[in-house]
């Protein structure tokens, strides 16, 4: 991903964060010659054996996804594959209009974070059913609404067999935060202005990144 200076992660914590509130990444490996590359959106997780922190994912992090087991991407995933998860934060399209200005042009904010790493495709049975418990339980911690998985765990074990997972320890980790840096404080506070009056959470999850920038990121 090519990230100009002044759109690189803004402090050592907002990677990690986007991934956290954005667990669904996009894998990229590079299949076979004769089907190309394959992508899959799939959640992600930090290993809970790690402390289930993403730190600031610098190499060495293990994070933990799975699959559909039918899916011809888990059929081509071997132990040692590189692999790409390119997680995406909020992001809103930028019209003109803000500026209160011309000449202009229009533009798209946007947050991604990408992960590249190498990966280790887990036993069936009890290590992928390790995987997807850990999956449920860390987003219903943070996502859900208290459920208990414990009366369900026979139910897993029912439909596990259909689930490929894996582990991915982190080569590189590299962030776009494009958030009018480059604009006059007036016209970027105007954008972020913008945003925020609007009922789109979106966008107003864009105002508060742009909100949160650090005096000397803001252009």
């Amino acid at each position: 991903m090519y990230v100009p200076s002044h759109y690189a992660e803004p402090s050592g914590t907002w990677m990690a964060d986007l991934v956290r509130d954005n667990p669904l990444a996009l894998a990229v490996t590079n299949g076979t010659d004769e089907a190309g590359p394959f992508a899959t959106h799939l959640p992600v997780i930090p290993d809970p054996a790690t402390g289930e922190t993403l730190g600031d994912l610098a190499p060495g992090t293990v994070l933990l996804g799975h699959m559909n087991r039918a899916n011809p991407h888990w059929k081509s995933l071997r132990t040692g594959d590189l692999i790409l998860l390119a997680f995406t934060g909020p992001h809103a399209y930028v019209s003109p209009t803000v500026y209160e200005m011309t000449p202009a042009a229009p533009t798209w904010n946007f947050t991604s974070v990408h992960v590249r790493g190498t990966v280790q495709t887990l036993e069936a049975g009890e290590e992928t059913l390790a995987v997807v418990r850990a999956t449920a339980r860390m987003f219903e911690a943070r996502f859900g609404a208290g459920w208990d998985q414990t009366e369900s765990v026979g139910y897993f074990r029912e439909i596990v067999a259909g689930v490929g997972a894996f582990r991915v320890t982190v080569t590189a980790a590299e962030g776009m935060f494009k958030l009018s840096q480059e604009q006059p404080a007036d016209v970027r506070d105007r954008v972020r202005r913008s945003f925020g009056a609007q009922e789109c959470t979106r966008r107003r999850a864009v105002a508060d990144l742009m909100a949160r920038l650090p005096e000397d990121q803001k252009g």
